[in-house]
């Protein structure tokens, strides 16, 4: 085989067409991975049979019917080499026509093949050429095969023969004419309509280029040791050091991937025999090829060889396949053995990859029964049994089983029962819905809107699309991380954070430049913020304290309370509660920032809304059913996401805000005694005006002063508001003097200002983003023209007026790669997410940093 010097003179002078070279004009961008790889394996020196690489552009003019000089081509390979096409797209995940192989057979060759490598090795090559050109370039029906029979010089005499029945010409004998057939088949098919549109749905641009690569054929039949295969160094699920991949005996192309019966072990093992015993000379050469690939590619390749005759030849290196878990590792390895810096290790992990590592997962091999699709609201999966109330939850929960609690959407009240079960799966609502936002700071697998799925839950049945009908006790698995919903159990990949993990966040760290909170309403939430090292809490939710069953009746009691005295009163006896809450979270986070949002949902959330709940609240009240049920209805509201809560019911309601101060407060000088000072940042929800933060604020004052007096304790706090309404956002300079910081709730803010309900958005979102309406589910993306403006002029004008005051975001967006961009681009101070999701927004973060570095 001619090494790649001297010939092809012709194509050298055809831009089109490039002999590969170690200097040859070859790029990623102009002719696509598989042929500047093979560039790179040529600079060093490996056994590459001789190639010629068509560009972009090249293919593009195939496609519309100009031809390059396909002679040229032709010429530049040795005398009477057969060929194989490959495709060169500029992300290997876009895909692309399959290989075509042993382009140049003929009659004649075919004679001569069978002289020097024997008759049935010749016959085969001949015949896949003839029923591969048939199907993939003469478009003929694979069928026409079917009754092609026995082996050798029979079969391909009858492949032959079929083909000339179907168009009524003889098989093509010119290599010239076999090759632009080939070419023109496959740049068609990849300008095809389903083409264009498979590799859009992978991320890639509709104008995406493709390039071919034209390569002479290694056979791996004939005689003496004769296969092919693929190898690499590491084991694609766990990253470990591993030779694995598969060989097998008188095959070409990706032959042994294909087939599982009769390929070889690669390396000495007991079951069988090897690779490195039939060929120990070439198994050595393809090792140290492999290690060498590693070094000066700097990246785990997966090697696709030939060994024609005991002599090696590699055909191709692909970056290798690997799960999250391996990523991670394999990136931290390459960084310790100094190939790559550690910089780099940091972006070659994917952010969104790491959700994988917390949660399980189910297996990419096992089989799926699908029995119905929502919106993958909280990553992981679950299997469980079928359960429809948050009671019935508990009571799996306290027997030791595993359950899904099911819901058309869960409320405030359903908590409990999300705490016990596995996985939540509810008919309605969005990413943004009360079920998604509680799974994910759970860490708890959540699928929302499954519309296809009809729930009845008076029969405590589920009916599917297929008319399955499942119910109470049944066992399905939930993927949050896809959004599906699975028959029966699934086999599970289990959550691995390993030290690799551990230095990979360590490493981010240090680069990082914009801070990264956690969401956290509860200790078990703070103590999973710190243990993925947030930089303290951004949004801790107070209301979620007060749905503990010893909690709730007292503050039902507190509602229906006639003065506020009465309410005082009551609220007496949730102080300590709270307090205790306070207490827990300060000393978990001991040392950073805990910003702890006052009461913000409407009071009817807290009250049953079923007749058997009215009247237990009736009991436990001692008052007449009568008086409970009318009391509830006065306090029902039209639109109650947009009534009576947040602010507005610290100014008309000031006892709730009085004592969740003071309980911030007392905790605040307890546990300042133990440690470090505790400074508590207090935020106020749905701030519209400035007046209403001037009320707050005089109130909250008030307390301090009485908690310092009896305490006899000097402490700080920090008072700022939650700019969840546009006006809050306009009204940014007018309202910043009055605090120390401003962060935007972008879930409500999103939602006032598109005037779309977050929980209902999900019924018809995905209709819009497919019809162009919206680019994507703003609850999901952060809609950075629209509520994004709002966002930077609110930061713009809170900074005029107030220039050391701190910026943040603390809705969901806050832990997606794009949002954390947008935010760091607008001189956000941090971001806050769900516990689970701080890896993710670290690494995002990190890398934002190192491409701002590096330009």
């Amino acid at each position: 085989m001619l090494h790649p010097k001297a010939k092809g003179a012709a194509v050298q002078n055809d831009p089109d067409t490039t002999l590969v070279t170690a200097t040859g004009p070859i790029a990623n961008v102009t002719h696509g991975g598989r042929a500047k790889c093979l560039q790179r394996l040529v600079r060093l020196d490996l056994p590459v049979p001789r190639t010629v690489a068509l560009s972009f552009d090249a293919v593009h003019k195939i496609a519309k019917g100009e031809m390059p000089d396909v002679a040229s081509v032709v010429a530049a390979m040795p005398e009477g080499a057969l060929m194989c096409v490959r495709p060169s797209s500029q992300d290997p995940d876009w895909g692309g026509p399959g290989a075509v192989l042993n382009i140049g057979i003929n009659d004649t060759r075919f004679e001569e093949l069978c002289d020097s490598i024997g008759e049935e090795a010749a016959a085969r090559l001949y015949t896949r050429f003839v029923q591969g050109y048939s199907i993939n370039v003469a478009r003929l029906d694979p069928d026409m095969f079917d009754d092609v029979s026995g082996q050798g010089r029979a079969a391909l005499t009858q492949s032959l023969r079929a083909y000339e029945i179907e168009t009524e010409e003889q098989f093509p004998q010119d290599p010239e004419v076999q090759l632009t057939g080939v070419l023109r088949s496959m740049a068609r098919a990849w300008n095809g309509t389903s083409a264009r549109l498979l590799r859009q749905a992978k991320g890639a641009p509709a104008d995406a280029g493709l390039g071919l690569v034209v390569q002479e054929m290694a056979f791996g039949v004939g005689n003496g040791q004769c296969g092919s295969g693929v190898l690499q160094l590491v084991d694609s699920d766990t990253g470990l050091r591993q030779i694995t991949g598969r060989y097998l005996s008188q095959s070409q192309g990706r032959d042994a991937l294909a087939s599982g019966a009769g390929s070889l072990y690669l390396t000495r093992d007991a079951r069988g025999p090897s690779l490195e015993e039939l060929a120990p000379e070439a198994f050595k050469e393809l090792t140290e090829h492999a290690a060498l690939m590693r070094r000066k590619l700097r990246a785990e390749m997966q090697v696709e060889f030939v060994i024609e005759d005991g002599k090696l030849h590699i055909l191709d290196g692909v970056v290798v396949a690997r799960s999250s878990r391996a990523s991670v590792k394999i990136a931290v390895a390459l960084a310790d053995e100094g190939i790559i810096p550690r910089e780099e290790a940091l972006m070659r992990v994917e952010p969104r990859t790491l959700t994988e590592l917390l949660h399980r997962q189910i297996d990419p091999r096992f089989t799926r029964d699908v029995i119905g699709r929502g919106i993958a609201a909280s990553p992981g999966a679950a299997t469980g049994r079928i359960v429809f109330s948050a009671t019935e939850a508990q009571a799996l929960a306290a027997r030791g089983e595993a359950c899904i609690l099911i819901r058309r959407e869960t409320s405030p009240e359903d908590i409990r029962g999300m705490h016990a079960a596995a996985g939540v799966l509810t008919e309605r609502g969005g990413v943004t819905s009360h079920a998604a936002v509680i799974g994910r700071g759970l860490g708890l697998p959540c699928v929302v809107g499954v519309s296809d799925i009809k729930f009845n839950l008076i029969k405590k049945q589920m009916t599917t699309k297929d008319g399955r009908v499942f119910g109470e006790g049944d066992e399905i698995t939930v993927d949050g991380s896809s959004g599906a919903v699975l028959a029966g159990s699934a086999q599970m990949i289990e959550a691995a954070l390993d030290e690799n993990f551990t230095r990979l966040m360590g490493w981010a760290e240090d680069v990082a430049d914009i801070g990264v909170r956690a969401n956290a309403d509860t200790p078990a939430d703070a103590q999973t913020a710190r243990n993925f090292n947030a930089h303290g809490i951004g949004l801790c939710r107070t209301e979620h304290m007060f749905f503990e069953p010893g909690r709730l009746t007292v503050m039902r009691e507190m509602i229906f309370a006639e003065t506020g005295e009465d309410r005082r009163a009551v609220l007496e006896r949730l102080l300590p509660m709270q307090r205790d809450d306070f207490k827990e979270l300060f000393r978990i986070m001991q040392g950073q920032s805990v910003c702890i949002r006052l009461f913000d949902p409407p009071l009817h959330e807290f009250l049953p809304m079923h007749k058997a709940g009215q009247r237990e609240l009736a009991d436990a009240l001692n008052l007449p059913l009568s008086d409970v049920t009318r009391r509830i209805e006065a306090m029902s509201e039209y639109n109650p996401m947009l009534g009576l809560r947040g602010v507005r019911l610290g100014v008309t309601v000031p006892e709730i805000y009085e004592m969740q101060a003071r309980a911030i407060f007392e905790a605040t000088v307890e546990v300042s005694r133990d440690g470090d000072p505790v400074v508590p940042e207090i935020m106020i929800p749905l701030v519209s005006a400035r007046r209403e933060v001037e009320l707050v604020k005089t109130a909250i004052d008030a307390v301090a002063a009485a908690v310092r007096t009896e305490q006899d304790s000097s402490f700080e706090y920090r008072l700022g508001i939650m700019v969840e309404t546009p006006r809050a956002a306009l009204m940014a300079g007018e309202i910043a003097p009055h605090c120390a910081f401003l962060s935007f709730g972008t879930n409500d803010l999103t939602q006032m200002t598109y005037g779309l309900s977050r929980d209902d958005a999900g019924r018809f979102m995905s209709d819009y983003v497919q019809q162009g309406v919206f680019a994507e589910d703003p609850f999901h993306m952060l809609d950075t023209q629209g509520v994004g403006e709002l966002l930077k002029l609110g930061a713009e004008r809170g900074r005029a007026a107030q220039p050391g005051i701190t910026i943040s975001l603390c809705g969901e967006h806050g832990g997606n790669p794009e949002s954390i961009a947008f935010c760091r681009d607008a001189g956000f101070d941090y971001v806050s997410c769900s516990p689970f999701r701080v890896p993710v927004a670290r690494l995002a973060a990190a890398q934002l940093a190192i491409k701002h570095k590096i330009g």
